[in-house]
């Protein structure tokens, strides 16, 4: 039997929701071995563990919070990851969206599990006690899930002109970075659309040069030593291929603590790369939830991907033979794993 090619990818913070809260109990099987660890991990530094957190009723300020929801996160896209169906399947590249290139570190093998997670906790973790600037995320799109280039224009011209950065070209979305006074001053100016814009709760102006400071504690904590090769071909937030055989492993460690930290994350691009360069059969989307789901059929509307030229086709083509596996989506999820 033939198998079919995936890439699969991992998602980032503000995927641990109310909405999935209770994830890790329902799909955390694969992993248990892992979770076990993590959690012990997480009670030495006096934390809770994330079966608590995951088994407890979801708090906004707790669940979301870096030095919680980061980990949780991990545990629950690499149970995922572990219940695919390799007899089937054949994982040909692995990306992520922000900090699902940690995760992507750790499936890859870039990573032990074990350094993956003190990576993601230490990277988590780094605005505990003050987080420096904020997120809010903004739709570029028409009502088709096309890019509207005069729109996107005015909304980077603004975010220029208020010291604000594009911290992830996401899709249809572009996700804005800066200092609270600079987003305060985008949330009144930007014309209002539905819910948007919107401030994303507890989260730093990640992939800005406002993470210059956490970009060089991460480099000082997180020696080049537990980086290694990957297994598998990974996508990085410039659409860069690192493969096996030709990766240097202190540039994949500089661009991780460094480049990706404080520049911007372009998912558009990462995705484009792993459907032209690896023309997979599927792609897959790893859990909790299945929040990237738009903005990936977006990417795919895009490159009119499979002749897929807007929402309505996107949402018919998904509903017949998915191209794009959520293994949030039950019924999705059904088709990818053990």
């Amino acid at each position: 039997m033939n198998k079919q090619r995936i890439v699969v990818i991992c998602p980032g913070r503000g995927t641990y929701t109310r909405d999935t809260s209770g994830y890790l109990s329902t799909y955390g099987r694969f992993a248990q071995k892992q979770i076990e660890y993590m959690n012990n991990k997480r009670k030495l530094s006096n934390l809770p563990t994330l079966t608590e957190l995951d088994q407890s009723s979801f708090k906004s300020k707790i669940h979301m919070a870096g030095e919680h929801a980061s980990t949780l996160i991990n545990a629950c896209s690499l149970s995922d990851y572990l219940s695919i169906d390799q007899d089937k399947y054949e994982i040909v590249a692995i990306t992520g969206n922000s900090m699902g290139w940690y995760i992507a570190l750790g499936l890859s093998d870039v990573l032990t599990f074990e350094n993956a997670y003190q990576l993601i906790h230490t990277m988590g973790s780094m605005m505990s006690k003050k987080i420096i600037g904020g997120q809010i995320i903004y739709p570029i799109l028409d009502k088709h899930w096309r890019v509207d280039g005069v729109r996107k224009d005015k909304v980077l011209n603004a975010v220029n002109s208020v010291g604000a950065h594009v911290s992830i070209f996401l899709g249809g979305y572009v996700v804005i970075g800066g200092e609270q006074s600079a987003l305060d001053n985008l949330l009144r100016s930007l014309p209002t659309d539905d819910k948007y814009p919107f401030q994303l709760p507890l989260h730093g102006a990640f992939h800005t040069p406002l993470m210059e400071s956490v970009s060089t504690k991460g480099m000082e904590e997180l020696p080049v030593s537990i980086f290694q090769k990957p297994e598998i071909p990974l996508i990085d937030g410039r659409g860069r291929i690192w493969f096996p055989y030709s990766t240097d492993v202190n540039k994949i460690w500089q661009y991780t603590l460094k480049h990706q930290v404080v520049k911007t994350y372009d998912f558009t691009t990462a995705i484009t790369v792993a459907i032209k360069e690896f023309c997979p059969d599927k792609l897959i989307l790893l859990g909790p939830g299945n929040s990237l789901g738009g903005a990936i059929g977006q990417i795919l509307i895009k490159n009119k991907w499979l002749e897929i030229d807007s929402k309505s086709v996107f949402s018919e083509y998904q509903k017949v033979n998915p191209f794009l596996i959520s293994m949030g989506l039950k019924e999705q999820r059904n088709l990818i794993s053990k």
